[in-house]
């Protein structure tokens, strides 16, 4: 495992959960790590953007960047099993950031990360166990996501990647709400979009704006079973996105939620289409 630090950090000191690694001094530093990463990342890097405040795990040398958002109350290392599964395209490089927030109990655990504060009970109506989250437009969504396009901006120069080449984006939960608000409003040159066990959010707004990815190919994914997050609503998404132009495949599955290893096998079979 290796530490980087973006070109502009000054010295300092950075705590992680797991390990301990001290900043150097100077452009592009490096640092020594305390600990180990988890079998088949050895070759994880982190890195600290100082302009969009992110830090993001990093596998592979390739300059294609997949990024990957996690969900509500989890962190970046938890996708580190899917690099042993999930297959890019050639060239792709795994990108993992980490939640930008906190969560805090009883809304999740002390040590988990989030894009912002979901409290996905506030939006279940009386009468009703499944949040609907479609009229609604939370504040730290619109900040999650121009953050986003902040750490991409980064991350591209860094990389030198251009920005015409496109990404892959992709998240989990509250992650594939993210990538969906910054797919449907933004202009951020994308390569495919993944949304694994999301939701819709602010429907009159994406749907407004989903005409302008035309073309886009979506893997949007949710079990049935999913006590967290209504099945319908990504049901409806797949609907809303297909009836706007985008190529989308749709894969349920009976499970909750969750990402099983048939949903993993389908998303190969996507991203070797892209």
């Amino acid at each position: 495992m290796r530490k980087f630090v973006a070109p502009g950090l000054a010295l300092g000191l950075f705590v992680d959960l797991v390990m301990a690694l001290v900043f150097a001094f100077g452009l592009g530093g490096s640092a020594r790590a305390l600990g180990s990463p988890p079998a088949g990342v050895s070759q994880a890097t982190l890195v600290v953007y100082p302009q969009s405040g992110w830090k993001a795990w990093e596998v592979g040398g390739a300059a294609v960047p997949a990024i990957w958002l996690h969900g509500y109350g989890s962190n970046a290392r938890e996708w580190f099993p899917f690099v042993e599964t999930i297959r890019l395209p050639r060239g792709g490089r795994f990108i993992f950031p980490e939640g930008i927030e906190a969560t805090v109990p009883p809304h999740g655990p002390a040590n988990g990360r989030a894009w912002w504060q979901l409290e996905l009970d506030s939006y279940v109506a009386p009468g009703v166990n499944a949040p609907d989250m479609s009229s609604s437009r939370p504040v730290g969504l619109g900040r999650a996501s121009a953050g986003l396009l902040v750490f991409v901006r980064e991350m591209q120069k860094r990389l030198r990647t251009p920005a015409s080449g496109g990404i892959i984006l992709g998240g989990f939960s509250q992650g594939a709400m993210v990538a969906s608000e910054t797919a449907f409003r933004s202009d951020v040159r994308l390569r495919a979009l993944v949304l694994l066990s999301g939701t819709i959010v602010d429907e009159p707004s994406w749907t407004g704006s989903m005409a302008k990815r035309r073309g886009l190919p979506v893997f949007i994914a949710h079990g049935r079973k999913d006590g967290i997050l209504p099945f319908a609503a990504s049901q409806r998404l797949a609907d809303r996105m297909r009836q706007s132009g985008l190529a989308v495949t749709f894969v349920p599955f009976d499970g909750g939620h969750e990402i099983p290893a048939d949903v993993v096998v389908k998303l190969n079979d996507f991203l070797a289409r892209i």
